[in-house]
């Protein structure tokens, strides 16, 4: 519900040239209200207006808006936000105040209007980098097109400051030259940036702008499809202090690239999460010096004393988990080790070292829980007591393997996020799992997979789990009977408030850091 002060803002706004004249006689309280109302309607020339005379020294979207993709935490957000004519609004307003602030060098700081001193971009998009690679629509703002228009708005105001220097310096040599000394200038960004071969110039042109009024600080920083070069080019151009992710994937590093690049992320003293899916190292092949280089990659890893979470999804670490491990002197609370091709002995390490018990999201899909991988992850689990987040989709698990599964898995009593799409299971396995995690009073989230007897009489049997589900074999009456089904399941046992879903879109991709904000879903079950 929407409070009188949001509506009467939305209402004043709705007429700009009144809310422009009564703007310097409203108190400043009223400012954030009325850029909530404006972003809202997407109102982008009132969005200037306010940023223009904006009376306190942050601007924070996330506080103002709330986290993107996280309805419940605000009530009064874009419904599709970021909408890219209010964030350009509010950009070009924050440029056109510090060309401004420029010109007016000369001038003591009372006869500015705006205040503003720190825009704080970080959370405008979800953390999903897949997603928001691209824009959601042709009124969204993704997290690449964000970024360059930053970096292009910080490299219009530092050519604005030279040629404001340049004026200067000429009329201090002349004797009606101002001889008071300019006041400082300027606006922090703080953003989450995203880079890859088409943007990586232009956003490393806006880093080395030292300098410059307009300083780019990053909070998440993200890479695809770069040269190991380009990498460390630009992380050697962040500002260390504030940088708590750097996301690396898709950019076919090997072995040898991440001994180039792991090395440079000891600068970051609150880097926080490292993501490395997808980089293209395979213990197969027996290079020279491979062994020499695991042992550089543990090494650099153990001296990033703030790290917490680590995803090297999708490389081949079979026997190398513990010696990539061994040298964190903190336990992770989220490992991703996803189509890792992990040996017995590798979930063996894991289970009796220090990250176990302070795990609280792991992904182990991909790999094929035959009896020798599901006893050691039967002991992972048990030791696992933190845990609120498991993916174990695409894993070859059958009725009988879940069910072997299943007491270990009903003693990590905070779990709250379970998948377990692609798995070949049973309309009976299935019910099975559900009776069976009834124990876990905070379980919210199912992902299970299309049960193998949802599958039509043309279709003998489900196809293999790598290949997912084929939409045409699928027999939609008989699932949409089976979700019904484990909804009423669900009503009856007094669980209506989790969901149980096929849908991957569900899933999305949980942010470790809000792995603690995490709470049951309130709202009423949907089938599917």
């Amino acid at each position: 519900m929407q409070s009188l002060v949001f509506l009467c803002a939305r209402r004043l706004l709705g007429h700009r040239p009144g809310a422009r004249r009564a703007l310097p006689f409203l108190p400043s309280e009223l400012y954030p209200v009325l850029f909530q109302a404006a972003f809202v309607d997407g109102r982008a020339l009132a969005l200037q207006d306010l940023v223009t005379s904006w009376p306190f020294p942050v601007l924070s979207f996330q506080c103002l808006l709330g986290r993107c993709g996280h309805p419940r935490h605000r009530a009064h957000r874009a419904p599709h936000s970021p909408d890219k004519l209010c964030v350009q609004a509010v950009l070009a307003a924050v440029v056109a105040h510090v060309r401004r602030e420029l010109e007016e060098s000369q001038q003591t700081p009372s006869d500015r209007q705006c205040h503003l001193r720190v825009l704080d971009m970080t959370g405008l998009q979800d953390d999903d980098t897949t997603a928001t690679a691209t824009a959601r629509g042709p009124e969204g703002m993704s997290l690449w097109s964000g970024t360059v228009a930053l970096a292009k708005a910080c490299l219009e105001v530092a050519k604005h400051q030279r040629e404001v220097q340049k004026r200067n310096s000429k009329r201090r040599r002349t004797p009606s030259g101002s001889s008071s000394p300019p006041h400082a200038v300027g606006v922090e960004i703080r953003a989450d940036l995203f880079v890859n071969g088409t943007s990586s110039g232009v956003l490393r042109d806006a880093l080395q702008a030292t300098g410059s009024p307009l300083r780019l600080r990053c909070r998440d920083f993200h890479a695809e499809e770069l040269s190991v070069t380009g990498i460390v080019a630009l992380l050697e151009c962040l500002d260390p202090g504030g940088v708590r992710r750097v996301d690396l994937r898709f950019n076919n590093l090997g072995l040898a690239g991440l001994c180039a690049v792991v090395p440079q992320l000891s600068r970051f003293p609150d880097l926080l999460s490292l993501k490395l899916p997808y980089s293209n190292v395979d213990v197969r092949r027996h290079a020279a010096g491979a062994d020499a280089g695991f042992r550089r990659l543990a090494t650099h890893l153990g001296k990033l004393r703030a790290l917490r979470e680590l995803n090297l999804g999708s490389s081949r670490l079979s026997g190398k988990l513990r010696q990539l491990l061994r040298n964190l002197e903190a336990p992770l609370e989220s490992l991703e080790l996803a189509f890792c091709y992990l040996l017995p002995g590798d979930l063996a390490f894991l289970s009796q070292s220090i990250h176990a018990p302070a795990l609280k999201k792991l992904d182990l899909s991909g790999h094929h829980f035959t009896e020798s991988l599901l006893q050691p992850l039967c002991s992972l689990l048990e030791n696992s007591s933190c845990l609120l987040h498991l993916d174990l989709m695409e894993c070859q698990l059958t009725d009988s393997r879940l069910e072997a599964l299943l007491p270990s898995l009903c003693r990590c009593s905070r779990l709250r996020c379970l998948g377990l799409f692609g798995n070949p299971l049973s309309t009976p396995g299935l019910k099975t799992l559900l009776r069976q995690t009834s124990v876990l009073p905070d379980l919210c989230l199912v992902v299970y997979p299309y049960p193998v007897d949802c599958y039509s009489r043309e279709t003998p049997r489900a196809p293999a789990p790598s290949a997912g589900p084929l939409e045409d074999a699928l027999d939609e009456e008989r699932f949409t009977a089976v979700s019904a089904e484990l909804c009423r399941m669900l009503v009856s046992s007094g669980r209506d408030n989790a969901m149980w879903t096929a849908s991957l879109c569900r899933q999305g991709t949980l942010d470790y850091f809000a792995l603690g904000e995490l709470q049951p879903n309130p709202q009423p079950n949907p089938q599917h």
